[in-house]
Order: C-alpha cells, then structure tokens, then sequence
C-alpha cells in the first residue's frame, strides 16, 4: 500500500458517531472511519495479502470450534461518564456472545457501533499504518479490557500476542497490556488456552 491513514483531531463538543458518519456522507469513495484517542482515522484499503492472511486467520478460529470469530463489524468503547472513547474496526475478533436484545439496541442506539464488551479477543494486520495499530489501538484495547490482542506486524515482520489489559488509573492513553509473545511471520503463535496455536504462515514474505 502506498497510501498513508488520515487522521484528523475532533472536537470533543460532537458526538465522533456523528462525525465519523458526516465523513462517510462527504466521500465520494466507500470508507469507514475510526476514531481512537480523539483522533479519526481514515485506514487505508487493504491490499490482497493484508485481507488474505486476516481471512486465513478469522478461518482458523472457526476450525478450532469458534464459532463467534468474524470481521467487519464496528465496535465502541465509553469512558466511564458514558462518552465515546473508541469507535473501531478490527481486521478479525472472537466474541464472548452472540449479540442479545441488550447489544442490539445498543447497537442501535449508537449508530451501527456494538459495545467493545463483547469482544474477547481482537485482531490487526498493520498496512502502512503499522504505528496505529502498535500504539492508539493497542492502548484503546487494553484500556477497554479486551483480553487478548492479537497483532501481524507486517513492517517488522513478527505476530504477537497481548495479554492482561492494565489501565493505571483514569487516562485510557496510559494502558497497555502486561504480557506478550512474540514469534517472526511464519512461525506458530501460541495463544492462551482455549485459543489455537495460529499459523502465521499466510504472511509469510518470500
């Protein structure tokens, strides 16, 4: 990809729902914005291998008997006065549960945005925006209490797996996950049980 993420600070007076759908509205190309640490991010398309190895990915979960691994869908995490913190995208995650009456309205209620407590593990594939996905959204994860971070960092050719979300006190900016492995693209990635071992393989560059 040679096309750089937009990003653009926002006025914290507008709901971000609204701004990002305002953005959707004015582009004359298809988009779905973020918004992660008062930021919207406008991430750039996804190349064929970037969306091959997430698929690949999102497919094992499936195999190993998850069946609530998908892509696609729009999260929201709130700040504890109910604001919105986080508007995001994973490239593949895992749910807790299939969406109730509760997460529907929710839904809703906030635009086409679920609520970030339903993910129990999420998933990046860096494109050129590699340090969004290392830093804002690694941060906006633990700080929402996503157990499990899983990130494919095609720029410095390595899969990692985050756990234990810590947030030291109220400032989502400052959370970050306690415990990490690390292996290069190609090799197995241990995950916590009950999760596979994921092959990397699929990003593997020759």
């Amino acid at each position: 990809m040679s096309a750089e993420p937009i990003t653009e600070p926002v006025m914290t007076q507008q709901d971000p729902i609204d701004l990002l759908i305002a953005i959707e509205e004015a582009s004359v190309a298809p988009i779905r914005p973020e918004y992660v640490e008062g930021t919207v991010i406008v991430p750039p398309q996804p190349d064929y291998n970037h969306s091959k190895g997430a698929v690949k990915l999102a497919v094992q979960f499936h195999t190993a008997g998850f069946e609530l691994a998908g892509m696609g869908m729009g999260f929201r995490a709130a700040h504890k006065d109910g604001s919105t913190m986080s508007l995001v995208i994973p490239d593949f995650y895992v749910l807790r549960r299939e969406p109730t009456e509760l997460d529907e309205s929710y839904l809703k209620a906030h635009k086409g945005w679920y609520p970030i407590d339903m993910m129990a593990l999420i998933g990046e594939v860096t494109s050129t925006n590699h340090e969004t996905d290392t830093g804002p959204k690694m941060r906006t994860y633990a700080a929402a209490g996503v157990p499990v971070y899983v990130l494919i960092n095609r720029n410095t050719k390595t899969a990692h797996c985050y756990t234990d979300p810590i947030l030291p006190g109220d400032d989502p900016t400052r959370a970050y996950y306690d415990d990490e492995s690390k292996v290069d693209l190609g090799e197995p990635l241990p995950l916590p049980e009950p999760y596979p071992t994921l092959d990397t393989a699929p990003f593997r560059t020759r």
